[in-house]
């Protein structure tokens, strides 16, 4: 059916989805397909696909048993094994023993019944030809990557490789092995290659590493690991082949991350043992994916490769040379372009954003062609070469961009300044137009680049500086034509040869021609009632000339018109002719028209190609076609005849796929039977490349060359089985459908075509004539009619009850009061009402603000409405708002904000918030506030609840720093009290020190010093904290320890400077000051002491309420009262029997306990029980003497 075709690309990160037979039949997946390709040491010609697959193939294997090497398996992301006749291309078997994608698929070679395969999640399935048995088992669980059979023994199943090492007896490597594969010959040897840059080559007996071949950093060819080779940043898009040749068992061929192809002697001797096939420019560019050997019948030996750099190469292992290199597409074909002057050189552009230039006349090489991809970038939409200057060759892309290669020089494109809002239907080289056309002939182009985009616009870039801004052609053809109304988007243009006339193309399906030099209008056609997708003007060479006249149209109605404007161009009519009725309808076609080509050989020959997948060659003159080629998988978007063979037609398509075939050779005369397909398009996109735009959605846009290769090519992606990004875009961009603001209106739309048409009367009669208006024609006529529509609009919604749409509808009417008031009333005002609010006036905005801070007050969204309340300058009104829903914080941050620091309202808030956190409990925080509110003595008082010593000493600070010197007074000396209870000597006399107001409270000091004294002396005593001369002091003349009435005369004179007769004189005045209890015999043993220190063994409650005067009087079993006014020096105590008669305003000490128990000195007493008798009682128990 078909001549020479260039495939699609071979599938990428595929284990192994190319393979070659005995016979020299070479089969590689690409997308869902499987080519397959008859090769030879000269070069391959295509023989045809496998098709069934739905998704992409992933492994590809034939069969290497002799007589059955017809056979072969495929194996697709969709999860199935299909079994191949590879001669008749015919579906064998298929089996879904995967539930998930199959990365890899291997025909045994020793056994010609087995196939294994391996998915994405481990499991590795075995299938039996022709038992149709299956199993299978799950050696690891990690993501497969390449699997290979042993050539010498069909159990031999396990050798694969995993993603981070190989099982079987193997040990695992440092990173992912890509590849493995069996040596051929004698011996049981395994070759692995892995992404850490080495191959390894191991012992199938023993399962031990042989030797570890690092590869080689090729320099001179743009880099090694990581260089040149396109890899594309990141370790885990590398891919390193290993394969073992036939009749080879020493020599191991390998890729290198660069694109080179290694051939490893492992039995040479020396450092080193390899060596690299081809030349420079001989190699792959990018990483290599695949390899296969084939011996021919000749003897010779060859080698297949695929590679990222979308080629096919063949090497011959005899000379390490590339013999021939077959390219392939790796997206849909949207453009064909023959150059004028060099003949045969067919430029090809599509969706893998290159352009390639194919010489289709090579002797040598069939398939010799030229790549150019630098500054492109964009999915290529439209090529033309220059007619009469050499290699030069415009092209236009998806994104709207228009350039201009030089195909014979290495320089990058030129790109225009002007782009197109959308992808680019049609480039054409035609005369100049003004303003270009001004000027003498060296002044002015040759010729002028036009290009048409999906937004609708033509424009002409001058070829000579494209810098410079492209000219718009529409206001050129109003200005000429005199033409008042809105011109139609144009769809596609085309330029008569002779460059006289120019047809264009619009989207409401009309075609209109022009003349050159004006562009003075000459007729239109109106015949499609769909948007033009194609124009072509017959070719200058007819050897007919009434022929030069003949235009041939393809729209989306799927039909082909050919319209004879030779009277209308030699003739021109004024007004311009309409013309309605075609030379000739072309109507074969099932789907919409892309692509149309005259033959330069053939009188009145014409080639179409369509959606239908096929395309048809016609003899115009009789209206009948004369064959259809059927050899494309997909919808066909352009064809070229070829211009020297007169049995040749080309055409690209949407199977990624250029054919060249020959009209003489094809079975058939029609397109398919079948019904016409209705491709609805949208404005502004051509139905050409609607393919191409939903293939740029479904890979995410083309944000660079990588990304849509891998897109295309089906690179493995880190989550499988996950629905594709287009579809979910697709779901969150459905969205309910609005309600209709008019649905009275709305209705009256959706009647019958009778009374639809009716209304077009009567507005036409009303509109030219005074008459009465209708009211559901309001939108179409005066204001009294559309203010009626929307009266009995309103009366609808409130019916189906939306109140919110009768609010739009006055608030477009004018009535912005009205709009506000009915809101108001339904307790449905908002934020965008308030903000429309003010264009009814001061008044009514206010009135608002105030009607919608209710409504927030009763939706409990208080904030929002003292918000509003500010805006209308009401600060008090907000301050109470929030302070009346105990908002005290907000309250205080907005008092505190605007209203001055004395202002009383900002000391009520205060006070507020502080009762309502003393009645939570939470008094510190209600402290700050009596604080912030100056009231600094309910701080203190509320501070001091609790009882522990951080909150006294804290509320002591706070009732001396606010003056309180009584309050703070009392709080102290009770925090001392409670520190001293603790045995915290230091701390009670820190606080004590803090509150200097008055002198009494220096007494209480001493009183807490001799009672630390005393406590030092109990060795058992421990102490939180104590002052470093509370301790004994050293021992006089070796006579005993210090007196303590000795080491208290010390410390009052060294530590509080308290020495001599005046200061006990003051001293005895501030104790009989210090407020004190009434004592009688029932009153516990804490009130009597001064202090009670706990002590480790017993409790020792000793209470000091005097000063030690005149005397130290001690009972036999108590200590009864220092009196101030004796002298401290008398070395002994006298103990008084009877009486204690204190004359000194000192304080009386009885005491009636019945029990004290006192150790002092680490000294174990007895404990006595004593009493003491008040006034004339003797002591009746032994007498103790206590220091």
């Amino acid at each position: 059916m078909h001549e020479r075709v260039i495939p699609a690309s071979p599938n990428w990160y595929c284990g192994r989805c190319s393979d070659t037979n005995q016979r020299g039949v070479m089969g590689f997946g690409a997308r869902n397909t499987v080519y397959l390709l008859d090769v030879s040491a000269e070069s391959c010609s295509v023989l045809g696909s496998l098709s069934g697959h739905k998704e992409r193939v992933s492994g590809f294997s034939f069969c290497r048993q002799a007589g059955q090497d017809q056979l072969c398996a495929s194996s697709s992301d969709d999860g199935t094994v299909k079994f191949w006749d590879a001669d008749d291309r015919v579906l064998l078997k298929e089996h879904s023993g995967h539930q998930g994608t199959i990365v890899a698929l291997h025909w045994s070679p020793a056994d010609k019944n087995l196939v294994v395969s391996g998915d994405d999640k481990g499991v590795v399935v075995c299938y039996w030809f022709n038992t149709g048995d299956c199993s299978s088992f799950f050696p690891l669980p990690k993501a497969l990557f390449s699997l290979s059979c042993s050539p010498h023994s069909w159990k031999l199943l396990d050798q694969v490789g995993f993603w981070g090492q190989l099982i079987g007896p193997y040990p695992p490597t440092r990173d992912s092995v890509s590849c493995v594969d069996f040596a051929r010959g004698s011996g049981g040897y395994l070759a692995s290659g892995s992404r850490d840059q080495t191959i390894r080559v191991w012992s199938t007996d023993t399962g031990r590493g042989i030797t570890t071949l690092k590869l080689p950093y090729l320099k001179k060819r743009g880099g090694g690991v990581g260089g040149g080779g396109g890899a594309g940043g990141g370790k885990d898009r590398l891919w390193l082949s290993v394969h073992w040749p036939d009749d080879r068992p020493s020599q191991l061929l390998s890729s290198c991350f660069s694109g080179e192809l290694v051939l490893w002697d492992l039995g040479a001797s020396g450092k080193q043992k390899w060596s690299v096939l081809g030349s420079g420019d001989q190699n792959h560019s990018r990483i290599v994916f695949n390899m296969s050997s084939v011996r021919l019948a000749s003897g010779r030996q060859l080698l297949l490769t695929t590679s990222m750099d979308r080629e096919i190469k063949c090497w011959d292992l005899a000379s390490l040379e590339c013999v021939w290199t077959l390219p392939t597409l790796g997206g849909s074909v949207y453009a064909l372009s023959f150059s004028p002057v060099a003949t045969g050189l067919l430029a090809l552009g599509g969706a893998d954003q290159m352009i390639r230039s194919w010489d289709t006349l090579s002797l040598q090489n069939p398939y010799l062609t030229k790549t150019f991809w630098q500054g492109i970038r964009s999915k290529i939409t439209a090529l033309v070469w220059h007619p009469s200057r050499e290699g030069s060759l415009a092209f236009g892309t998806d994104d709207g961009k228009v350039g201009i290669y030089d195909a014979f020089s290495n320089k990058p494109p030129q790109i225009s300044s002007s782009y197109h809002h959308k992808t680019i239907y049609r480039l054409a080289w035609g005369p100049p137009l003004p303003p270009l056309s001004f000027g003498g002939a060296g002044e002015r182009p040759s010729c002028s680049l036009y290009s048409c985009g999906g937004e609708g616009a033509i424009l002409q870039h001058d070829p000579r500086s494209l810098a410079s801004d492209a000219c718009n052609i529409d206001k050129l053809i109003r200005d000429t034509n005199g033409i008042k109304h809105k011109l139609s988007p144009h769809s596609d243009f085309s330029w008569k040869p002779d460059g006289t006339v120019v047809a264009v193309g619009n989207e409401d399906g009309s075609v209109t021609y022009s003349a050159m030099s004006s562009p003075l209008r000459l007729c239109s056609v109106q015949q499609h009632n769909k948007i033009i997708n194609t124009l072509q003007w017959y070719h200058p060479l007819a050897p007919q000339p009434e022929l030069q006249y003949l235009l041939a149209s393809g729209s989306s109605s799927a039909k082909v018109y050919v319209h004879d404007l030779r009277s209308a161009c030699e003739a021109p009519a004024d007004p311009p002719a309409v013309i309605s009725e075609a030379f000739r309808t072309l109507g074969a076609h099932t789907g919409k028209i892309t692509g149309l080509s005259w033959s330069p050989h053939h009188p009145a020959r014409l080639a179409t190609v369509s959606y239908d997948h096929t395309a048809q060659v016609w003899d115009v003159l009789k209206g009948e076609g004369l064959v259809n080629y059927r050899g494309h998988g997909n919808r066909v978007m352009c064809v070229e005849w070829s211009p020297v063979d007169p049995d040749v037609v080309w055409t690209g398509a949407d199977d990624f796929t250029v054919h060249e075939w020959k009209p003489s050779k094809q079975e058939f005369t029609a397109p398919p039977k079948g019904e016409e397909q209705d491709y609805t398009r949208s404005k502004g996109v051509n139905p050409v490349y609607l393919n191409f735009l939903f293939l740029r959605q479904e890979a995410g846009g083309t944000e660079g060359e990588e990304q849509a290769e891998e897109d295309q090519h089906g690179c493995r992606r880190a989550a499988r089985g996950r629905v594709p990004s287009c579809w979910r875009e697709r779901k969150l961009m459905k969205r309910k459908k609005a309600r209709s603001m008019l649905p009275l209106s709305t209705a009256m739309d959706h009647r019958s075509k009778e009374d639809l048409l009716e209304d077009c009367v009567t507005l036409a009669t009303i509109t030219h004539s005074p008459g009465e208006p209708v009211t559901l024609l309001g939108l179409f006529s005066d204001r009294p009619a559309l203010h009626s529509m929307f009266q009995e609009e309103e009366e609808a919604h409130l019916a189906a009850g939306h109140p919110d749409s009768v609010v739009y509808l006055r608030l477009w009417s004018g009535d912005v009061e009205g709009a506000l008031r009915t809101a108001t009333e339904r307790g449905e005002l908002n934020d965008h009402l308030l903000a429309i609010a003010p264009t009814g006036g001061y008044r009514v905005w206010v009135r608002t603000v105030q009607d919608y801070v209710k409504q927030l007050c009763l939706q409990d969204q208080h904030l929002k409405a003292a918000s509003f309340l500010l805006s209308i300058n009401k600060l008090h009104e907000a301050i109470e708002l929030l302070h009346s829903h105990k908002m005290y914080r907000e309250a205080i941050a907005l008092a505190r904000a605007r209203l001055p620091d004395q202002d009383v309202v900002l000391k009520g808030l205060y006070v507020s918030w502080a009762a309502a956190l003393e009645k939570d409990g939470h008094l510190s925080a209600a402290a700050k506030c009596y604080v912030a509110a100056g009231a600094g003595f309910d701080a203190a008082k509320v501070v001091s609840k609790k009882s522990d010593a951080p909150s006294l000493r804290a509320a002591a600070t706070i009732a001396r720093l606010a003056g309180e010197s009584q309050l703070a007074h009392t709080i102290a000396l009770r925090c001392a009290k409670g520190l001293a209870a603790s045995l915290d000597w230091v701390g009670a006399q820190q606080v004590l020190k803090a509150q200097e107001v008055s002198s009494s409270k220096g007494v209480h000091r001493l009183c807490f010093c001799v009672a630390e004294i005393l406590s030092a002396a109990l060795t058992e005593c421990e102490a939180v904290s104590s002052h470093p001369w509370a301790r004994p002091g050293p021992p006089r003349g070796g006579s005993g320890p210090e007196p303590p009435q000795d080491r208290v005369r010390a410390v009052w004179q060294q530590e509080f400077g308290v020495a001599g007769g005046s200061g006990v004189t003051s001293l005895l005045k501030d104790l009989a000051s210090v407020e004190k209890s009434q004592l009688s015999s029932s009153s516990p043993a804490h009130q009597v002491c001064l202090l009670h220190v706990c002590l480790s063994t017993t409790c020792l409650s000793v209470y000091y309420m005097s000063v030690c005067l005149l005397h130290v009087c001690l009972s036999a079993t108590c200590l009864s009262v220092y009196s101030m006014s004796v002298c401290l020096s008398t070395p002994c105590l006298s103990v008084y029997s009877m009486s204690v008669c204190l004359s000194t305003p000192c304080l009386s000490v009885c005491l009636s306990t019945p029990c004290l128990s006192v150790c002092l000195l680490h000294v174990c007493l007895s404990v006595y029980y004593m009493s003491v008798c008040l006034l004339h009682v003797g002591l009746s128990t032994t007498c103790l003497s206590v220091y």
